[in-house]
């Protein structure tokens, strides 16, 4: 697919940057498009808490990033999500290609960000998600009650072991110099943290296990002793949370000027050394990486790729005309922009916690204590864009077990159902006839549950074993939008892909708190949506640890094809087909 229109600009990254940029590009009335290959927000949506943003005294790393974006979309920016993999910067008009195809813009903007740096020790790779991670807000949950490490010594590993001690029994962080990097204030978050123990000049040399991280090496890289530390009786497991910088995303961009460590280098208005490109963000070579430094980067991109964009057209003699700018209707982005702005509330009974903050996965499974409505008058409000363009009915079918958790769910599912005339809510008793047979068909084995049935009250496949708040609300929205209503655009030859399909059963563990796991629940209940032959079920390993325990799973999202082995992390649509092609 290529697309033959040429915007004004085209930002590569929906980060703070980017976001930043799309805001002063759409209210300067540029014709203004942002391309994003994972998750709209970057690296902030793994940020527990934000703190230190400007006139924000506290706000979760996505709740900011949603806003960002509802901002942009106001000004008429619009999102695509590709991976941009080469570019062709030279010349009046810039190519950019992509994985879905070509984009043309008379200015860039190169907002990719960085991606977390790994050890490169012996033993990390081998058990990412069984032990190591890279993001407490996705995994923090999992480690509770257990030992914990963070590595590193900057902004993010002091700020991280605080937040891990929510969960953790003990964080000890391992930090390579003599102090903190960071500002002292920022330190004091660990420091002044009685949970928290820091070790200085500590490097890890290696990590081991079997099944799970059970064993670490580290050394002091002043005395040169090393120590070997080793799972406390009683435990199977400690956590290793990484937090030792970044590497540049800069992928196909060999012809822009960089420093020795790789990030771009540009001038005062964010220029590059190419005409017409122009770089923000954690790509670019500067001495704070910090989510205010990005914004103030994008916005100076931005404007300096308005006066370049400008003098292009007058040179050569294109009437510069201003976009005429509208608000986004809510189902803007093939109805995502109301399911993360909804993610905000966290779907969650007003007037209680905010999950995740005091929720623990331990032996014994948590029950979402209700009180009061599940979905706010604003969160309804913003769902009613997506369930407006719904054109078929749907029916959440609960099988009641009569369990507290079969009762908690029931009335989620109910106050769900309620907000639009095609939602439909049905309950069946286990072990009724009916129970009986939809238990069979769907093969269900753990409560609370429920599936997805067409119009037609046949089951799609789509199935939930626990209760979808938090988060993975915007799973359901998107699950149900892909079977009752025009559904997310799908690449033609991809969807060949999916239709073609033998059988395959899809099992997805996610924590409520795991801002990625939605979208990979949402991918593989799109494939069963489309295809008869797959099954794609949401298990909340919060009340089911005994999968997580068998399984060894130590990180989510924690995607599992035909009872195979687990993929771990976030995944794209492309990559989850060609998984279950390979399965």
């Amino acid at each position: 697919m290529t697309n033959e229109h040429i915007y004004d600009v085209i930002i590569v990254g929906g980060g703070p940057a980017g976001l930043s940029a799309g805001i002063y590009a759409g209210r300067a009335t540029m014709d203004t498009l942002i391309i994003e290959k994972d998750q709209v927000g970057g690296q902030v949506t793994t940020t527990s808490v934000v703190v230190n943003y400007p006139a924000v005294k506290e706000i979760e790393g996505t709740a900011l990033m949603n806003l960002m974006k509802q901002q942009a979309e106001g000004f008429g920016v619009e999102i695509a999500h590709d991976d941009v993999t080469s570019y062709e910067l030279d010349g009046d008009v810039k190519v950019l290609h992509g994985n879905k195809g070509d984009y043309r813009a008379r200015a860039v903007i190169i907002a990719s960000g960085a991606q977390p740096r790994q050890l490169g020790i012996p033993g990390e790779q081998e058990l990412r998600g069984r032990g190591v991670a890279y993001c407490s807000t996705c995994d923090g949950e999992l480690f509770s009650g257990l030992q914990v490490f963070v590595v590193g010594g900057g902004f993010a590993a002091a700020e991280e072991a605080d937040y891990l001690t929510r969960y953790a029994r003990k964080v000890t962080v391992l930090v390579r110099g003599s102090q903190f990097s960071c500002p002292p204030l920022t330190a004091a978050r660990a420091l002044d943290n009685p949970k928290v123990e820091v070790l200085y000049n500590t490097e890890v040399e290696s990590l081991a296990g079997d099944d799970y991280l059970t064993d670490a090496t580290f050394v002091n890289n002043k005395t040169g002793e090393k120590t070997h530390y080793h799972v406390e009786d009683g435990d199977n497991v400690f956590g290793m949370f990484i937090y030792v910088g970044t590497t540049p995303e800069t992928t196909g961009l060999d012809a822009l000027a960089k420093d020795e460590r790789g990030y771009i280098t540009v001038d005062s208005w964010q220029r590059t050394n190419i005409p017409g490109v122009f770089a923000a963000g954690d790509v670019v070579s500067k001495p704070l990486r910090q989510i205010v430094t990005a914004a103030a980067d994008g916005a100076t991109a931005a404007t300096g790729a308005e006066e370049y964009v400008t003098a292009e057209k007058k040179r050569l003699g294109i009437p510069v005309v201003p976009k005429q700018t509208k608000a986004k209707a809510a189902a803007t982005d093939e109805g995502k922009t109301a399911a993360k702005s909804a993610s905000k509330s966290s779907a969650k009974p007003q007037g209680s916690a905010t999950v995740g903050q005091t929720s623990a996965i331990a032996d014994t499974p948590s029950v979402p204590q209700h009180k009061g409505v599940w979905f706010s008058a604003e969160m309804k409000q913003q769902l009613a864009g997506i369930f407006n363009r719904l054109t078929e009915d749907v029916t959440l079918l609960q099988v009641d077990d009569g369990g507290q958790p079969s009762i908690e769910l029931a009335s989620f599912a109910k106050e769900f159902a309620s907000m639009h005339a095609h939602l439909h809510y049905r309950s069946v008793a286990a072990d009724s006839a009916e129970g009986k047979a939809i238990i069979d068909k769907a093969a269900i084995v753990r409560y609370p549950v429920f599936v997805l049935l067409d119009k037609d009250g046949e089951y799609t496949g789509v199935k939930y074993s626990g209760i979808p708040t938090g988060h993975e609300v915007n799973s359901l929205v998107l699950g149900v939008y892909n079977i009752a209503g025009p559904g997310q655009a799908v690449d033609p030859q991809l969807a060949e892909r999916i239709k073609a399909l033998p059988e395959t059963h899809i099992e997805i563990g996610v924590s409520l708190t795991c801002h990625f796991c939605p979208d990979v629940v949402a991918a593989c209940q799109h494939m069963a949506a489309m295809n008869p032959n797959v099954t794609a079920e949401m298990i909340d390993l919060g009340l089911f640890p005994e999968i997580r325990k068998e399984r060894k799973i130590m990180s989510v999202p924690a995607t599992t094809i035909n009872g195979g082995d687990i993929l771990f992390g976030s995944q794209s649509l492309e990559q989850l087909v060609a998984a279950c092609e390979a399965a």
